[in-house]
């Protein structure tokens, strides 16, 4: 099986006078999650429309998997799954009814859609209100059944709009987790967002867009590290509280570290300085410190730094 890849071509859409989007070249390629980042209006949803021909581009092109989406647009879109915006659903249908119209339009043979039904609705965790009607549903469950609906004919490519926008925070972290567990089963995922901690939290790389214009594209640990100069930070969370003369007399005369945040007394905020053989080595000597480390993640904080500066160049 071919590598599940995306790409676009000096992709441009433009709406009389108003260019949405301008010139986007943007190579993706693997099993992952990418993370496209932008402030509203950025030109995100432009984007995936284009991906998927519901509009088209004024001038540039682009595909899935090799297969040109403005050429051949069927055979493009076989193997990708999308859920652009939020889509309403009869409101009189179950899960299960609803994902045997959208099996039935996707193609999927007779003899296999109980299966895949029954599979995606175990993936977006919805098994339980397979026979409830759809009107009855959350925000929050009916977004888990459009994204199974994305799922039922089992695509290598995955296109996301957003989709915890809108939801509370339960049915926000509900769907990031769906989107975690979904990396697991080797597809390649493009999920548009506007909200920085999602992107820390689920992707594996960025692309930031603003003003139609395509500002960077790499993993989030190479951006760090093009972006925060000399420094980086890191939240390293804990099994159990420590004192702050721990956090002062300790972790803050580690080798590298350029200071510490303790930001409640199970997580702190670590600046460091060499990179990722700095943040290899601080890893290490917390651990060494035998003090509970949990995890130690990118600080959404540095993300929002860099975001924010490459957004406000464009002012």
């Amino acid at each position: 099986m071919p590598t599940a890849s995306i790409e676009t071509h000096d992709l441009t859409k433009a709406f009389g006078r108003f260019t949405a989007l301008d010139g986007l070249n943007l190579t993706i390629s693997g099993t992952k999650c990418v993370g496209f980042l932008g402030p509203n209006g950025a030109g995100k949803t432009t984007t995936l429309k284009l991906l998927t021909d519901m509009i088209f581009p004024t001038r540039g092109g682009c595909s899935i998997n090799g297969i040109s989406v403005q050429e051949h647009r069927k055979w493009a879109l076989a193997d990708a799954g999308v859920l652009i915006e939020s889509p309403e659903i009869y409101p009189s249908l179950t899960p299960n009814e609803a994902l045997e119209m959208v099996a039935d339009l996707r193609g999927v043979p007779v003899a296999e859609r109980r299966d895949r039904i029954r599979t995606v609705l175990a993936e977006v965790k919805m098994s339980e209100w397979a026979d409830m009607k759809f009107g009855r549903m959350s925000k929050g469950m009916k977004q888990r059944i459009n994204i199974a609906a994305a799922l039922v004919h089992d695509p290598a490519v995955l296109l996301l709009d957003e989709p915890s926008t809108g939801l509370d925070p339960r049915g926000m972290a509900e769907v990031r987790s769906i989107v975690r567990e979904l990396k697991k089963s080797q597809r390649l995922i493009f999920m548009s967002s506007h909200i920085l901690s999602e992107v820390v939290d689920v992707c594996d790389e960025v692309a930031l867009i603003d003003k139609g214009k395509l500002l960077f594209y790499d993993t989030l640990d190479n951006v760090i590290a093009r972006f925060s100069g000399s420094h980086a930070s890191v939240d390293v969370a804990l099994a159990r509280p420590i004192g702050p003369d721990v956090v002062t007399q300790k972790i803050a005369n580690l080798p590298g570290v350029a200071g510490v945040n303790q930001l409640d007394p199970k997580r702190l905020r670590v600046r460091f300085t060499g990179g990722l053989d700095g943040q290899e080595r601080l890893l290490e000597a917390l651990v060494e410190l035998h003090i509970g480390v949990l995890s130690v993640a990118e600080s959404e904080s540095a993300l929002e730094e860099i975001y924010l500066s490459q957004i406000s160049r464009g002012d």
